[in-house]
C-alpha cells in the first residue's frame, strides 16, 4: 500500500488548508474503492498503481479539493517509480474516464459530487440535507445551509492574505481608460454601498434594479446587494424605456441604482432620461434613485428627494458585514425574453450558483486562482453574472470588465491588446464577436499566457471556429448552456481532462450534473446522430435557476410538462456515439441576435403599434455577423398609399424605441398577406425557411 502514502504526500503538498484532510480522508476512507470500480482499474495489478495515484489526484481536484497556492506536482506518466517497464492504457483514454466517473457519480450519487465541491464555499451554517428532491421540479440544494456569496467572494480572499491581488480590471477603451481594482478595494467600496442601501430602507428580500454601463459600479452593486440579501435584478443598458418600465413594474424595487452616461462608439447614451421616462410608464415607484456620475463628464440634474448622488453617500457611509442567508435564498431576478414578449424572471438560488461556479472556473475552464480571465460579454446577460462578476470572483481570479466592442474601439485587433496588455490565461466571447474580428483581417498579437478560447451563445459554424484556432493559436471551444442554467450544460472540461480537439460542429460533452437526452416527440430516445430535443433529466444541478419570479405556473408548464420528469431546453440536437452533443437550433420562435435572445412576439407587438400596419410576422433571418436578425413581413391596412421605404423606415425606426437598438432591427418586406394555419396561426418555421431560402413544407 506504499502508493497510498505516496498519493497522501502529493495530496497534501497540493491542497492548501485545513479542509484538505477531511477531503482526503473521505476520498481514501469512502470513495476509493467506487473510483476504482468506476474506471475499471485492479488494485491487484501493480501496472495500475500509477492509474490509481492519478484517479485519485483528479479525483480530489473535480470533487472539491482546495484550490492549491503551490505548483501541482508532477503526476504524468514518467513519475512511474523505477522498476522495469509497465504496460500501460493511454492516457487520453484515461483522462476520459476521469469524466465519466464525475459524470455518473454526479447523476447517480449528487452528494459525493456536489457535497465536495461545496467544501471550497465558506459556510455561516453547514447544511443538514444536500439533496430535497421531494417535491419535483423543485429541487432544494443544500437544505439547511447559511452562507453570503459576497462574502465568499470578497471577504474570504482577504482573510486568506490575497486581499492586495487585483480582482477586476476594467478596461474601457471607449474612455480610453484602464483601471485595476484589488480585492481590498473591491472590500471597501462594496461594504459601504451595502451600508447605503440599507440606509434607505433595503432590507433581506427586497428588490434592487440596476441600469448600468460595464462600469465597476454595476458590480459593486450586484455584490452590496447580495451582502445584505437584497436581490439584485440586472437590466441590460440597451433597452429602452417601455422594456425598462416592464420589469421595474413586475420587479417592483426598492431602490434603482443607475449612472449618468454610458458611453457607445461615437456616442454618449443618457441615462437619467431614459429611467426617468421608464419611471413615468411604470405603475410601481422606487422610492430611490442612487445614481453615479461618470467622472470627466458634466453632472446631470437629479430629481430632489429621490435621487441620491453616489459619490456623497458612500463618503458618510462606514463598512456593513455580510447577512448570513439561506442556501435557497435568492441572489437574483434576471429576466429574459419568452415567446410571448413578456419577460420571464430567472430566479438564481445562493448555494448551488455559488457551489457550482466556483467549480466550474476549475473543473471547465481550467482556471487557477490568481490567473486573469476574461469573459467578453454584458454584465446584464447571464454570461456577465456568472463569468464576469461571481464566478472569477469566488475562485479567486482576476476578471476584465471591457467596456468596448470587438471592433470599431479601435480597430479589430482590440481583443488581442486586451489578451496581451492583461496577460489574460483564458477568454469567452461569443461567435458574432469572432465573426466580427474576421471581417477585418486583423493583426494579431498574443499574449504568452493565453492558453484557452470558449464561445457560447449562439451555434458556432465550423468554418469561423476553425478561423479562430488559426488566428488565436489556441484551442477553440464551442460550449452550451441557458439562461436558465447559468452555466454550461455541455462542454469541454478543462478540469476533467477533456480531449482540447474535440469533432467539430459539438458543444461538448454533458457537464456533471446534466443528464443529456435526445427524445422523440413520444419521449422515446433516439439514436446516436439522429437530430431530436434536447432535454435533461430531473433534478437540475445546483446553480440551475429555482423558478421564474412570481410566476410559478409558467414555470412548470413552459419548461416540465412537455416531457415530463425533464427539463425542456426547447433546442434541437444530437449526440454521437462518443457522448458530443450537437444543438442545431430553437424549436422556439425566439431569434438569436448576436447571441441574445429576443422574442420575435416582443418585435411585433412593436411593429404592429404602427398605424400602417395591419399584421405582421417576425421570424430570424440568417446573418454572417449576428447569427441572425429579424426580418418584419407587414401586411398594410386599406388604403395606405405611403412610399414603401418611408413606411420601413418608420417601423424600424419604431421598433429600435420601444425594443431598443439590441434588436438589431433593420429589415422589413411589406407583403400583401401571410399565410395562415386552419387555426389562424402563422407558420413561422416555414416563413423563416422561406426566406433563408431553404427548404419546407
Amino acid at each position: 500500500m506504499a502508493w497510498l502514502l505516496i498519493q497522501k504526500e502529493i495530496f497534501s503538498q497540493a491542497a492548501g488548508h485545513a479542509m484538505k484532510n477531511i477531503i482526503w480522508k473521505s476520498l481514501i476512507n469512502e470513495n476509493l474503492p467506487k473510483v476504482m470500480w468506476l474506471v475499471n482499474v485492479q488494485p491487484a495489478q501493480d501496472p495500475i498503481k500509477l492509474y490509481v495515484n492519478i484517479v485519485l489526484f483528479q479525483e480530489a481536484d473535480i470533487l472539491g479539493k482546495p484550490e492549491q497556492d503551490s505548483k501541482e506536482p508532477d503526476c504524468r506518466v514518467q513519475s512511474l517509480p523505477a522498476g522495469g517497464s509497465h504496460p500501460v492504457l493511454g492516457f487520453s483514454h484515461f483522462l476520459d474516464s476521469i469524466h465519466i466517473c464525475c459524470q455518473k457519480n454526479s447523476v447517480q450519487e449528487p452528494e459525493k459530487v456536489w457535497g465536495s465541491a461545496a467544501c471550497n464555499i465558506t459556510w455561516f451554517k453547514p447544511w443538514s440535507k444536500l439533496l430535497d428532491n421531494s417535491n419535483p421540479p423543485f429541487p432544494k440544494w443544500f437544505s439547511g445551509g447559511e452562507l453570503n456569496i459576497c462574502y465568499n467572494a470578497v471577504d474570504r480572499h482577504i482573510e486568506n492574505g490575497r486581499g492586495d491581488q487585483i480582482a477586476i480590471i476594467h478596461d474601457s477603451p471607449v474612455t480610453d481608460t484602464k483601471q485595476t481594482i484589488t480585492y481590498n478595494e473591491v472590500y471597501e467600496q462594496v461594504s459601504r454601498l451595502a451600508s447605503v442601501l440599507t440606509k434607505y430602507g433595503v432590507k433581506k428580500g427586497d428588490r434592487v434594479v440596476i441600469y448600468m454601463p460595464m462600469i465597476p459600479q454595476a458590480m459593486y452593486t450586484m455584490l452590496a446587494c447580495a451582502r445584505i440579501g437584497a436581490i439584485h435584478s440586472l437590466i441590460f443598458g440597451g433597452f429602452a424605456p417601455k422594456e425598462l418600465s416592464v420589469r421595474i413594474d413586475h420587479a417592483k424595487p426598492k431602490v434603482i441604482v443607475t449612472a449618468s452616461f454610458g458611453i457607445e462608439p461615437g456616442r454618449r447614451v443618457e441615462y437619467i432620461p431614459l429611467v426617468n421616462k421608464a419611471l413615468e410608464i411604470a405603475h410601481h415607484k422606487p422610492e430611490k434613485v442612487l445614481v453615479y456620475s461618470r467622472p470627466k463628464m458634466e453632472q446631470v440634474n437629479l430629481t430632489p428627494g429621490r435621487d441620491m448622488d453616489w459619490a456623497e453617500e458612500l463618503a458618510k457611509a462606514h463598512p456593513h458585514d455580510c447577512i448570513p442567508v439561506p442556501s435557497g435564498h435568492p441572489l437574483y431576478v434576471l429576466y429574459t425574453s419568452g415567446t410571448t414578449g413578456l419577460p420571464k424572471g430567472v430566479v438564481r438560488c445562493t448555494a448551488g450558483y455559488s457551489v457550482m461556479l466556483n467549480w466550474t472556473m476549475s473543473a471547465i475552464y481550467g482556471l487557477k486562482p490568481g490567473e486573469v480571465w476574461w469573459a467578453a460579454s454584458d454584465l446584464g446577460w447571464v454570461v456577465g453574472h456568472s463569468y464576469i462578476c461571481y464566478g472569477p470572483l469566488l475562485h479567486g481570479n482576476t476578471t476584465i470588465l471591457y467596456e468596448g466592442k470587438p471592433v470599431g474601439t479601435p480597430d479589430a485587433s482590440a481583443y488581442f491588446r486586451v489578451l496581451s496588455d492583461h496577460g489574460v490565461a483564458a477568454m469567452f466571447t461569443a461567435p458574432t464577436a469572432v465573426r466580427a474580428i474576421r471581417q477585418q483581417d486583423p493583426e494579431a498579437s498574443l499574449g504568452k499566457k493565453f492558453r484557452t478560447l470558449f464561445v457560447a451563445g449562439e451555434r458556432c459554424d465550423v468554418e469561423t471556429l476553425e478561423w479562430a484556432k488559426s488566428i488565436f493559436k489556441v484551442p477553440v471551444l464551442d460550449h452550451w448552456w441557458q439562461t436558465e442554467t447559468g452555466s454550461p450544460i455541455t462542454s469541454t472540461c478543462i478540469g476533467l481532462g477533456n480531449s482540447l480537439t474535440p469533432p467539430a460542429g459539438q458543444a461538448g460533452k454533458p457537464v456533471p450534473g446534466y443528464n443529456v437526452k435526445i427524445l422523440d416527440s413520444q419521449m422515446q430516445e433516439v439514436k446516436p446522430n439522429t437530430l431530436g430535443n434536447i432535454v435533461v433529466k430531473l433534478p437540475l444541478p445546483p446553480g440551475a435557476f429555482s423558478t421564474l419570479w412570481e410566476n410559478e405556473e409558467t414555470f412548470k408548464n413552459l419548461y416540465f410538462k412537455k416531457f415530463p420528469g425533464y427539463y425542456d431546453t426547447m433546442d434541437a440536437g444530437f449526440m454521437d456515439e462518443e457522448g458530443y452533443v450537437f444543438v442545431m437550433s430553437r424549436v422556439d420562435d425566439v431569434i438569436n441576435v448576436a447571441g441574445h435572445r429576443l422574442s420575435a412576439g416582443a418585435i411585433e407587438e412593436a411593429v404592429l403599434l404602427h398605424k400602417a400596419v395591419a399584421d405582421c410576422a417576425v421570424v430570424g433571418l440568417e446573418d454572417p455577423l449576428k447569427g441572425h436578425v429579424p426580418l418584419a413581413l407587414c401586411v398594410l391596412q386599406n388604403g395606405v398609399d405611403t412610399a414603401k421605404e418611408q413606411l420601413e423606415k418608420e417601423i424600424v425606426s419604431l421598433v429600435r424605441e420601444l425594443i431598443g437598438p439590441v434588436a438589431a432591427f433593420r429589415k422589413v418586406i411589406i407583403v400583401k398577406q401571410l399565410p395562415k394555419t386552419r387555426s389562424g396561426k402563422i407558420p413561422r418555421s416555414t416563413l423563416s425557411a422561406l426566406v433563408n431560402r431553404k427548404p419546407y413544407t
